[in-house]
C-alpha cells in the first residue's frame, strides 16, 4: 500500500493524478482533512491525518551515525500501519523531512521523498545502517530532484572509470511552485560543491561558464543542487560542481540575493514573503507542463585528462517529478532494491532516466568548446 504524505500539495496534486492514471490507489495524508477530503473524492481514495510531530515525552537520540529527531508521534505512526511506501510530498524538506524517515524506520516502510535539498540528503544518508537493520530503503530525490541528473552521472562515471571531477547543469522548464519558492528564498545559505570528498560552502553562482546543452549553448551559475550529496554515492567522484543555465537579469539577481540573505531570517519578513508567495505564486499550469522540457549535461573528467560528457532531455520539472516518483514508488511496491540508503541510480540502476517517458540520454567524447 502507497500513501503519499502532502498529497494537497502542487506536487502532491500531480502525484496523486499520475498514480491514478497508473491505477494505483494511494492513500492520501497530511496535517488537515479539509484540504485533502475534496481531492480523495474526486478520485475515490481514502485520507489519512497526523501532523509530523514527535512524541512529547522524548528527545533527540545520539547515535554513532548522528543525532536522530525525537521519536515519532502515536497519532503519526498510526496513519502508517499497514503501509509499504511512503511518498512525502511536503516540504520544504529540510523541516519535514526527518521525522518522516523515523516513522518509516519504526514502521518498517520504505521512505520516498521529491526533496533537491543537500542536508536532506545528507542527513537520510546517515540513516543508511538503520534503513539496512530495519529491512527498509530510504530513497530521497526521486523527482526532478534528482533523478535525471543522478542517472547522468552514474552513465559518465560507468563509460569512464576513475574519474575525479563530476559536472552537472540543467536549464528549462515552465516556472516554479510555492514550495519550491519558499525553499529557494527563504532556506538559501550560499552555494555549496563537493571537493575531495567534503561538501565545503563556496559563494553565490561562486563560478560562471557555458554550457553546451543538448539544443544550445547557455551561461550558467554553480547551485547547491542535491547532486552535490548524492552524485558522490552513485559515482564516488570526489569533486562535484553543479550548475543552473539562467539569464543575466537572474544571475545578477542571485548574487543580490546572497547579500540579503541575513534579513530572511527575520521572523517578520519571512511571514511577509511567505504571505506573497502564498498569495502570488500558483505553479506551472497545464499547458506549461505539457510544452516545456529541462535540458541536462553532465561531464566526467579523469586525472589524466581524459574527458566524456553527455545531455538529457525530459519532460517539464514537475511534470518529470510526478512520472518519476510513481515509477520509484510502484517499483518500490512490487520489486525493492536492497535494503539501506540509496539514490535513484544506485537503487534502479543508471538507465532508469530513460526507462521514463519522453526522456533521452545521449553520451560523447567531451567538448572542447
Amino acid at each position: 500500500m502507497l500513501l503519499i504524505y502532502g498529497a494537497n500539495g502542487y506536487t502532491g496534486r500531480l502525484v496523486v493524478e499520475e498514480c491514478v492514471r497508473r491505477g494505483i490507489r494511494p492513500i492520501l495524508a497530511g496535517r488537515q482533512r479539509a484540504v485533502l477530503e475534496p481531492l480523495a473524492l474526486a478520485y475515490g481514495l481514502d485520507v489519512r491525518v497526523a501532523a509530523l510531530t514527535a512524541a512529547h515525552s522524548a528527545g533527540p537520540r545520539p547515535t554513532p551515525h548522528g543525532t536522530l529527531p525525537a521519536s515519532p508521534s502515536a497519532e503519526l505512526l498510526a496513519i502508517l500501519e499497514g503501509i509499504t511506501v511512503v511518498l512525502h510530498c511536503a516540504g520544504p524538506f529540510v523541516h519535514t523531512s526527518a521525522i518522516m524517515v523515523q516513522a518509516c524506520l519504526a514502521a518498517g516502510a520504505h521512505y520516498l521523498d521529491i526533496t533537491g535539498e543537500i542536508s536532506v540528503f545528507e542527513a537520510c544518508r546517515q540513516q543508511d545502517l538503520a534503513a539496512r537493520q530495519r529491512g527498509t530503503v530510504v530513497l530521497p530525490g526521486v523527482g526532478f530532484d534528482v533523478v535525471p541528473t543522478d542517472c547522468l552521472a552514474m552513465r559518465l562515471a560507468e563509460a569512464l572509470p576513475g574519474g575525479s571531477l563530476l559536472e552537472l547543469a540543467f536549464a528549462g522548464g515552465g516556472g516554479v511552485s510555492r514550495g519550491t519558492l519558499k525553499t529557494m528564498l527563504l532556506n538559501g545559505s550560499g552555494g555549496a560543491i563537493r571537493r575531495e570528498g567534503t561538501i565545503v560552502p563556496v559563494p553565490t553562482a561562486w563560478r560562471t561558464r557555458t554550457i553546451p546543452f543538448h539544443d544550445r549553448p547557455r551561461t550558467a551559475v554553480t547551485i547547491p543542487w542535491g547532486d552535490v550529496s548524492t552524485a558522490q554515492w552513485s559515482t564516488r567522484i570526489p569533486t562535484i560542481h553543479t550548475y543552473i543555465a539562467l539569464p543575466t537579469a537572474a544571475r545578477i539577481g542571485m548574487r543580490l540575493q546572497s547579500v540579503a540573505q541575513p534579513l530572511l531570517h527575520l521572523p517578520g519578513l519571512r511571514r511577509f514573503l511567505e504571505r506573497q508567495i502564498d498569495r502570488r505564486v500558483a505553479g506551472p499550469d497545464a499547458v506549461a507542463r505539457s510544452r516545456a522540457t529541462m535540458q541536462l549535461w553532465g561531464r566526467v573528467t579523469h586525472p589524466d585528462g581524459r574527458g566524456i560528457e553527455g545531455t538529457a532531455v525530459t519532460p517539464e520539472g514537475y511534470r518529470f517529478t510526478a512520472l518519476a516518483a510513481v515509477e520509484s514508488a510502484r517499483r518500490l511496491l512490487s520489486t525493492p532494491p536492497a535494503p539501506g540508503y540509496h539514490t535513484p541510480a544506485t537503487a534502479f540502476g543508471s538507465h532508469f532516466l530513460e526507462s521514463l517517458p519522453e526522456c533521452r540520454v545521449t553520451l560523447g567524447p567531451i567538448s572542447r568548446g
